[in-house]
């Protein structure tokens, strides 16, 4: 059957990811820009000053004082300030993204280029003109703008005076800085998701360890001011065009029980439950899911609602359900069961499946269950996978080429996976490869953990020419959209 004429291939990148001009133009100064450089083995850090003067850093996801001061360090290696120079440079980017034949081109827009504090009345107009700028380009090639309003990109001075997603102000101030966009770029962009990985928020209880039940608490009252946040936006923009498709973008969870016992059922079934259905049902049914409450109590929440809260989330429901799919994991009741080890990894390892550098599984048939698990759960639901790929680390040859027929396996699989859904009865209606252009891992911060077509000249270190270089996957994925997938 294969895929359906008007499939939308394409890539996905985020603002603090690759645009740079992290101060320019009348950019605010975002939460991401005073996290610095990592790796796999040394975690990132975010750089604040206490009440006392004392410069410290923190761990990415470590609670940070609330009486300290975030600040940028001269010292200290901050990989998002340049990124890979997009700001400055989107006009042959894109030309190379239409080379390959791009449909569609995922894109997150950053709230300090609109808002530089949050607060502010009127949005900057040199951020919006950017924007503009952008996605006229994009049109310029047939490319349709898939834009995230939202992803990891905090205002700062909202993070540092207004706490964050835990105070209730945020809601209505991203719904004034959605409803700007809505009607600023009105006929120019079709394709919107919310916030990116909306669930990240109590994904991370899984990794930052011994997290207090304080901790927990208070991240499920900033999930739940998130999905009152996306409702809105969702209610507004359909209001503002209704030609508008609006999306959620939930982390992937999903994995299988490491063995037949009873036991490893339930609790991978309570996993999915917990870290993945109770964000997704919420916004594409408009209401929470039974086994919400058995979470509550689990973990000693009880969420704070406003006034219309429940009705913001029953007339805000998405449009579409996307999703970031990398990997699975195993879960085992078995204390003493092998764990599988990497970079954000979780549970056992699953025997049956290879790992990437990072601890990754490479699990191509997983996205074939995932995607026919979500669409018989949501009613055949038009669905996106809007991140998927495999970071690596690529050498630059004397040549100028670059040899990725690790990565060109990867995708291949995962393409043969999406078409074997398709066949099944999957709606599904765009595939965006994640960092199809290479950028700053959100993760490590690093430079070498690449995951695009595209290879940008920049180390670790910030050290390079930002020159770029077309991959061998590259052609790859130019045959594979110019066949609709059938050349791969």
């Amino acid at each position: 059957m294969g895929f359906p004429k008007d499939f939308l291939w394409g890539g996905a990148t985020a603002a603090n990811q690759c645009e740079g001009g992290w101060n320019v133009d009348g950019k605010g100064i975002a939460l991401s820009d005073v996290q610095t450089g990592g790796s796999v083995n040394e975690p990132r850090y975010t750089t604040y000053v206490t009440k006392d003067g004392e410069r410290c850093k923190a761990p990415m996801f470590a609670p940070v004082p609330s009486d300290a001061t975030y600040e940028v360090f001269e010292d200290c290696y901050y990989p998002y300030h340049e990124g890979v120079d997009f700001y400055h440079r989107y006009k042959e980017d894109i030309a190379l993204l239409a080379e390959m034949g791009f449909k569609v081109f995922r894109m997150s827009i950053a709230w300090t280029r609109i808002f530089p504090n949050g607060i502010e009345d009127e949005p900057n107009r040199e951020g919006l003109e950017f924007y503009r700028n952008v996605f006229k380009e994009l049109k310029k090639y047939n490319i349709e703008p898939l834009v995230t309003i939202f992803h990891y990109d905090m205002p700062l001075y909202m993070e540092q005076n207004l706490g964050g997603w835990t105070n209730r102000k945020l809601i209505d101030l991203y719904t004034k800085y959605a409803e700007t966009l809505f009607k600023e770029y009105k006929g120019l962009v079709k394709y919107w998701l919310t916030i990116n990985e909306i669930n990240s928020t109590i994904l991370i209880k899984n990794y930052v360890p011994n997290m207090s039940e304080e901790e927990i608490r208070r991240r499920y009252q900033e999930l739940h001011n998130l999905l009152v946040a996306s409702a809105r936006a969702v209610k507004v923009g359909h209001e503002i065009d209704s030609e508008n498709m609006i999306g959620a973008m939930v982390a992937g969870v999903s994995g299988y029980p490491r063995t037949c016992s009873p036991d490893d059922v339930l609790a991978n079934q309570k996993r999915s439950q917990d870290l993945f259905y109770y964000t997704a049902d919420t916004m594409v049914r408009g209401e929470y899911p039974a086994f919400a409450e058995r979470i509550w109590k689990e973990n000693g929440v009880k969420l704070e609602f406003g006034e219309n809260d429940e009705k913001d989330l029953k007339e805000g429901t998405v449009d579409m359900m996307t999703f970031s799919y990398y990997s699975t994991s195993c879960t085992s009741t078995d204390p003493n069961v092998e764990k599988a080890k990497g970079n954000f990894t979780t549970g056992a390892k699953n025997p049956y499946l290879k790992y990437s550098e990072w601890g990754w599984s490479l699990d191509p048939t997983g996205l074939r269950i995932f995607l026919n698990d979500l669409n018989g759960r949501y009613n055949n639901l038009p669905m996106m996978v809007v991140e998927n790929g495999l970071g690596a680390i690529d050498k630059l040859e004397e040549d100028g080429t670059i040899h990725d027929p690790y990565r060109i396996e990867y995708l291949r699989e995962h393409v043969k996976a999406m078409e074997l859904a398709l066949e099944d009865g999957v709606n599904l209606i765009g595939y965006t490869s994640w960092g199809c252009i290479d950028l700053v891992s959100a993760s490590t911060g690093e430079m070498k953990k690449r995951y695009g077509y595209i290879y940008v000249d920049r180390n670790n270190d910030g050290s390079g020419t930002m020159n770029r270089y077309k991959k061998d996957s590259f052609y790859w994925y130019k045959k594979c959209i110019e066949s609709n997938g059938e050349e791969i």
